[in-house]
């Protein structure tokens, strides 16, 4: 889907190459797929490999290592979880779409300014399975920073919201390291099973700034196997001919600006929660 024609959708990455584009694959894990012209060695990100992907280029994958395993985690560990399953099942719903739908009436009965703020003196370090980029470090663990004594379904809401923001900003470490060794994005592409989550891409578009194209196809990987296929059945010249007939550009979700202060001091708590796992760590070290 990175080839697909984005004319007429008002994005950064039309007329621009095909290495502004950066893909996310999201669901149970996560990877970001990069590319460039040139071989570039990003610290704590695989790569870069030739032709790996698209031919002729070098890719770079980023990953966590659990995306929507996590939220999962998040969600069925909190004693509220049944209550919420209860809600959905009576709304016809999925367990994310009502807690997507529940967050903007929190919001309103807090009188916060957007549902992004209830996580304002919440915050959550992700790598409960470790770092896999931008860190490569798999001793690093999870941590939360905001927890009270409640355990009622608007908590549990929060929770899974601040749990999807601090993945956000694991992807946003991913990316600042990426473009600190020479990438440059403008744009995202998003597929998998977490690109059918509305909050999931409209925090990833709030937090990295950048819009995000999601796939006309409902599953855009198995049309990737189907690309790859007719190009090797010669029904068309090359894979980067097959990518560019057989994917199209469905809806795009664009960034907050008026968020974007918010999510910029979000982004310095998630630094500075990683500094002070590793300060623990010093001062346990030899106990």
């Amino acid at each position: 889907m990175m080839a697909c024609n984005v004319e007429g959708l008002n994005l950064p990455c039309q007329d621009k190459p095909i290495t502004s584009r950066l893909p996310i694959i999201c669901g149970t894990s996560s990877c970001h797929m990069a590319v460039n012209q040139d071989p570039l060695f990003v610290p704590g990100v695989w790569g870069p490999y030739y032709s790996a992907m698209h031919p002729g280029l070098w890719l770079n994958e980023g990953g966590q290592s659990i995306t929507g395993k996590l939220i999962d985690h998040v969600l069925h560990t909190h004693p509220a979880f049944k209550e919420l399953e209860n809600r959905a099942s009576k709304s016809g719903e999925s367990v994310y779409e009502s807690l997507n739908n529940m967050l903007p009436s929190i919001a309103a009965l807090r009188r916060s300014s957007s549902p992004a703020t209830l996580t304002k003196d919440l915050h959550v370090w992700p790598d409960y399975h470790g770092n896999r980029s931008p860190l490569a470090d798999p001793t690093l663990t999870g941590m939360i920073s905001g927890l009270t004594l409640s355990t009622s379904i608007e908590d549990l809401a929060i929770k899974y919201l601040a749990t999807v923001q601090a993945l956000t900003h694991g992807t946003k470490h991913i990316i600042d390291a990426m473009e600190s060794s020479g990438h440059k994005f403008s744009t995202l592409f998003a597929c998998g099973g977490l690109s059918k989550n509305s909050l999931f891409l409209q925090v990833h578009a709030d937090i990295t700034g950048l819009p995000i194209v999601l796939p006309k196809e409902t599953e855009c990987v198995l049309v990737g196997s189907a690309i790859l296929g007719a190009a090797a059945a010669g029904h068309y010249t090359n894979v980067q001919e097959a990518m560019a007939k057989m994917s199209k550009a469905g809806s795009v979700v664009w960034p907050n600006a008026r968020l974007q202060d918010y999510y910029a001091r979000k982004h310095k708590v998630f630094l500075k929660m990683l500094d002070h796992q590793l300060e623990y760590r010093q001062i346990m070290q030899d106990a």
